[in-house]
């Protein structure tokens, strides 16, 4: 076990190093200016100071050296946007709100889609097969920017049940909520349905009703620890998309998370915000894709961690 947690982390490291690299050297390949418009009203001497200031004026391998020694110190850099503001405050700030989004999406996500998933499965080829799957197809086919805007005038401003926008209270996180969770719902649903008929059609599942085991007991002790195994292994993906910010929902219901600082700097060449959010996102993926293949393993009791790797 412990062989194996070792090997996962110098894969992680080895990951995170690769992300952090690409993507400076990406943003060094940038076109424009790191200082956007007001590069235009700088004098030359202003704009030189500017680049000592930040570093810029190095070569890039002493750039490179100096920035991952500051990542490693947990130093993701100052933003070009906001001076006075380093990238971890930011993300410290407007993380929080994302995340919470991202949790009441999952949250929703998971038992929607699961139910939906293993009620088509117990009524296969029938009348709620068919509707489970044709509210899957919906939600696949109505992207978020569509659905957000139709509950937040129809629900918030017309019915007036709920905010429109503005994160203000429990109340107001139900409308984004929903909206970036549809697409999640159906995919789940569709994964659970199709497992759980893989999973009806096995040997034991036969024997078990030889048995006499009561439907209940088949399916709840059987056939849903066995069919839910394709949902854990996509849920951690999924998970990071969902609590990493999605910049349409955020920005329709006023969301205050890290889409649109995401988004903003990379229309203003802002490099350290660009790197630092990158880096975050990552370390937060291979985190949870690790931690998706530990759970992985309890909820199979066929998964033993054995000597020299996994089976």
């Amino acid at each position: 076990m412990l062989r194996y947690l070792l090997r996962r982390l110098v894969y992680m490291v080895i990951t995170l190093w690769l992300v952090v690299s690409f993507t400076f050297v990406l943003m060094k390949n940038l076109p424009g200016d790191p200082f956007g418009e007001d590069s235009q009203k700088l004098t030359i001497e202003q704009r030189k100071l500017l680049y000592a200031q930040y570093g810029l004026d190095q070569p890039i391998w002493k750039q490179y050296l100096k920035y991952m020694n500051n990542v490693l110190h947990g130093d993701l850099g100052v933003s070009f946007q906001f001076p006075t503001r380093k990238v971890t405050d930011i993300i410290h700030q407007a993380f929080p709100a994302s995340l919470e989004l991202g949790l009441w999406a999952l949250a929703i996500a998971i038992t929607v889609g699961l139910i939906l998933g293993i009620i088509a499965a117990l009524n296969h080829n029938k009348g709620l097969d068919v509707t489970a799957m044709f509210t899957a197809i919906v939600g696949i086919s109505i992207p978020s920017f569509v659905l957000g805007p139709l509950l937040s005038y129809f629900v918030g401003v017309k019915l007036g049940w709920l905010p429109p926008g503005m994160w203000t209270g429990a109340s107001s996180r139900i409308l984004p909520s929903i909206a970036l969770s549809f697409g999640t719902i159906a995919i789940l649903a569709r994964l659970m349905r199709t497992s759980m008929l893989d999973v009806l059609n096995q040997d034991y599942i036969k024997t078990a009703k030889a048995k006499g085991l009561s439907q209940s007991a088949i399916v709840i002790k059987h056939t849903i620890r066995n069919a839910i195994l394709p949902v854990v292994t996509v849920l951690g993906p999924v998970f990071v998309g969902l609590i990493t910010g999605t910049l349409i929902v955020e920005q329709i219901f006023v969301v205050p998370g890290l889409g649109k600082h995401f988004v903003q700097s990379i229309y203003s060449n802002d490099y350290t915000m660009i790197t630092g959010l990158t880096i975050f996102y990552a370390f937060i993926l291979v985190i949870v894709l690790f931690l998706t293949d530990v759970i992985y393993g309890f909820i199979d009791p066929r998964i033993r961690l054995v000597k020299g790797g996994s089976k």
